[in-house]
């Protein structure tokens, strides 16, 4: 009896999450419509694109935020660190809140997609992003939907929780999580479906769960096998690092982004013209960071992006702050840390977050900062900014207990779930691999980089030093042309005794 009511109330859930996306798809289309539609666009794109120095940091520097990359962390680490208050754009996480043409700003962090692009001025523009792995994404990105979703579960029904939502909306200075993409759509669609289960399990008399795997625990919580295979995930979370590069998400500012999506969703051999923009696109961008080689990672946004930063800002006359301007960017920076705890009932988080980058601390080391000191200044952020996410984390699944989310956890996951991710996900597995590509070669050009400048021993005693194997790689070529050079010019003196 549980199941069925538990399939039912979910098939009631999906159907309004489906309303709310608006996912209404114009019918069954045939291969040969699709294939012009998504060919026009591609070749739209790729005429579109902006000619740039890519390697050289412009005016205004677009942070694409691929969702669960960690790109929260380089916001609040790194660019706090280098952007003073007032060269940040309005956030924009739910809308633009700024004119493009209009504005001053150098500095944008979004989940907007790249058709955001269309807004700003695209040869004054350089781009920036970090990838993942992509079935860790998509684990992630499960996660952290079920995490949020579970913090309503203080409220004793589902009327209760959407009210109280909206009244705090309504009050708050920030933007909530639930009006940022793409969490506005996965957000609701969990914390539906943990009520009908909870509230199933209370008309059942289940008082207790057992089961010692959270990713399929039914229960609780959707089993990630439903999750994946839904509608909702088809169209927001698979391949939704390409997506997002190419600017097609069902948040994006071009029309046609839903038709094309679609197109490529039926017809999944339409995937490469959609992933060949994607590519280009990463080629096009300052910097590429990966998730998995996060030191690696770091230290080279702080060489590329951040030395870039400094010298710019430098060469550039300070500009008065007023305290209009920085009031407002404080609470712009600082709101989507208040929307992730918006619903945590612990309100100490709030403020640790915000401890951890506030203007006071930085602002005035800002013109005198180095890359070395960007570094250290990342370090002693990060590990209390993951700190908090984890206490976090843990208080929000108290509530859906014993479903517990760790990585020793994830290995128990059947190899058939895992190929299923996998298969969903083909374009952003490519792209992924694509971006390891670009990843070496800016490791190397950064290496070489660091060998002709004197900070060069700074950076390898750091923490977020280059691997000793990377040295050895950059410095081989040099020390066998020394070699050579020393056994030409001792073959010629023993040529010259002989004679």
């Amino acid at each position: 009896m549980m199941k069925l009511m538990v399939q039912d109330l979910l098939k009631l859930v999906t159907f309004l999450a489906l309303v709310r996306l608006t996912i209404t798809s114009p019918g069954k289309v045939n291969f040969g419509y699709c294939e012009k539609i998504v060919k026009t666009w591609s070749n739209s794109a790729v005429n579109q694109e902006a000619k740039v120095d890519r390697h050289t940091l412009q005016d205004l520097l677009f942070f694409l935020h691929v969702p669960r990359t960690g790109g929260r962390a380089y916001f609040h680490c790194f660019l706090k660190k280098l952007y003073s208050s007032s060269q940040e754009c309005p956030r924009s996480y739910d809308k633009l809140r700024f004119n493009p043409s209009k504005t001053k700003c150098r500095l944008l962090v979004t989940h907007d997609d790249y058709s955001m692009m269309s807004k700003l001025p695209k040869e004054r523009t350089s781009l920036v992003t970090i990838l993942r792995n992509p079935v860790d994404r998509v684990f992630s990105s499960y996660e952290f939907s079920v995490e949020v979703a579970a913090r309503f579960l203080v409220h004793p029904n589902l009327t209760s929780a959407t009210q109280m939502a909206k009244r705090l909306r309504s009050k708050a200075k920030g933007v909530s999580t639930l009006d940022i993409w793409p969490w506005k759509y996965l957000v609701p669609w969990m914390r539906e479906d943990l009520f009908a289960r909870r509230d199933a399990r209370r008309q059942d008399g289940l008082s207790d769960v057992e089961g010692n795997d959270p990713y399929d625990m039914e229960e609780v919580v959707m089993p990630l096998h439903d999750y994946i295979n839904d509608a909702i995930a088809r169209d927001i979370i698979h391949n939704g690092a390409t997506l997002q590069i190419a600017g097609l998400t069902n948040n994006s500012y071009y029309d046609g982004a839903h038709e094309v999506r679609h197109c490529i969703i039926e017809f999944k051999e339409l995937g490469v013209h959609v992933l060949e923009v994607a590519k280009r696109r990463l080629d096009e961008m300052l910097y590429v960071g990966l998730t998995e080689d996060h030191r690696e990672s770091a230290t080279m946004f702080a060489n590329v992006v951040g030395a870039q930063v400094i010298s710019q800002l430098r060469s550039r006359s300070p500009v008065p702050e007023t305290v209009a301007a920085k009031r407002t960017s404080e609470q712009s920076s600082t709101m989507y840390s208040e929307s992730m705890d918006r619903h945590d009932q612990n309100g100490t988080l709030d403020e640790e977050v915000n401890g951890i980058h506030a203007p006071g601390n930085v602002e005035a080391n800002k013109e005198n900062m180095t890359v070395t000191k960007l570094i250290k200044a990342y370090e002693s952020c990060i590990h209390p900014l993951r700190s908090i996410q984890s206490r976090r984390r843990i208080s929000s699944l108290k509530h859906i207990a014993p479903a517990n989310f760790t990585k020793e956890a994830r290995l128990h996951v059947s190899e058939a779930v895992l190929q299923e991710i996998k298969s969903f996900n083909s374009l952003d597995l490519e792209l992924y691999e694509y971006a390891r590509k670009i990843f070496s070669n800016q490791h190397k050009r950064t290496a070489q980089k660091l060998l002709t400048t004197e900070s060069f021993g700074d950076i390898v005693s750091s923490s977020y030093s280059i691997s000793p194997w990377s040295l050895i790689l950059v410095a081989a070529p040099i020390v066998l042309l020394v070699l050579f050079i020393f056994v030409v010019i001792k073959g010629k003196r023993i040529s010259k005794i002989k004679i």
